[in-house]
């Protein structure tokens, strides 16, 4: 298999790994598992509840039915407090999911920086005060599950010029983090637009994964979704709105494979449509605290609850026995790769 090198964001070498339309489609579920706290309200350390960890049992005999295993990647507050870390050794025990790593700036030591939008961001972070934090995050992980973490997923998908450097110094294999087709930067975040929705090799085969999470176009137009999307975000366009009349007209729509207010209609329309253009890995992702009511817009009654969970079950129905599915998650999805890899290319 041929690598050709890119260089989509900072200075790494991104290495799509490409030629996989002869494999079934694989979906990985993917939860940040973090504290609850007013996504409207600005960020605080104070914030460090996470009794929602407790409801994350609400979903895995679905789970369990489909051959699923979560990976629940968890910030400072969850990893270091029993009320979060409990519940989820108890599934780990079981070997009902998998355990990474989520680093949210304002809740993990060293408290060195500014509390602020731009900090909230892990990458805008001077690189050693980034590494140190993940070093406390991945030393508290190690301590309370008895293992090192190998997955990781920037808070706010905020990686950095030298994220990918430190997680791989770090021993990470794998990293949830990049948004196709986003551009954070008006935020103070990544512009993740020249990202597909794509594992990457990075750097070199066999070493860090980064496994975008699944985000794309459906629609008409959706085989030039990535070049007509660039378009829509001049400001030309933006003023024009041409990218509501797009969606409007269902020429083009780009979504985002979740059940946080995305419909379970839309996400089986944009993953059909991915398979038939030659994708085969699937991230489905939310956050943790939308299991229990009222922590996030996306659940706030029982009612929005229930809503959530059959949306997820339906959607699952649909991907393993409509369109042909198989469970992976990150780590056994790398194990694939490497497994694909020319020995040649593998170095070996």
């Amino acid at each position: 298999m041929q690598l050709v090198s890119e260089k989509p964001l900072y200075d790494d070498n991104w290495l799509p790994v490409s030629g996989l339309a002869d494999l079934a489609p694989l979906l990985m579920i993917v939860v940040d598992t973090e504290e609850e706290f007013d996504w409207n309200a600005p960020f605080g350390r104070m914030n460090t509840s996470v009794n929602s960890i407790r409801a994350q049992y609400l979903v895995h005999e679905i789970y369990a039915r489909y051959g699923i295993r979560p990976t629940y990647v968890m910030d400072y507050a969850v990893a270091s407090q029993a009320a979060g870390y409990t519940p989820l050794k108890d599934l780990m025990a079981k070997d009902q999911c998998l355990i990474g790593a989520h680093l949210h700036p304002w809740v993990n030591p060293p408290h060195e920086e500014e509390v602020n939008d731009c900090n909230s961001y892990p990458g805008n972070l001077p690189p050693d005060l980034e590494r140190r934090k993940l070093e406390i995050l991945t030393s508290t992980i190690t301590e309370n599950f008895g293992m090192q973490p190998v997955i990781y997923k920037a808070g706010r998908y905020g990686l950095g010029p030298r994220t990918f450097r430190t997680l791989t110094n770090m021993g990470y294999q794998v990293d949830l983090s990049p948004v196709p087709y986003c551009n954070y930067t008006e935020k103070h975040g990544p512009d993740f637009s020249n990202i597909r929705p794509d594992p990457y090799w990075i750097d070199a085969p066999g070493g860090l994964l980064s496994i975008p999470l699944t985000r794309g176009f459906f629609g008409p137009l959706s085989k030039f979704g990535a070049s007509i999307d660039r378009l829509l975000d001049r400001p030309i366009a933006k003023t024009l709105m041409m990218r509501a009349i797009m969606s409007r007209v269902r020429l083009l729509e780009r979504s985002t494979l979740t059940p946080e207010g995305v419909p379970v209609a839309e996400c089986t329309r944009l993953v059909e449509e991915m398979i038939m253009r030659g994708h085969r890995i699937f991230s489905l992702t939310y956050h943790s605290p939308s299991l229990e009511p009222g922590h996030t817009p996306y659940v706030r009654t029982t009612k929005d609850l229930t809503l959530f969970i059959n949306s997820i079950e339906a959607f699952l129905e649909t991907f393993m026995n409509r369109f042909g599915g198989k469970p992976t998650d990150p780590v056994s999805l790398r194990k694939l790769l490497l497994e694909r890899m020319n020995p040649v290319t593998a170095g070996r």
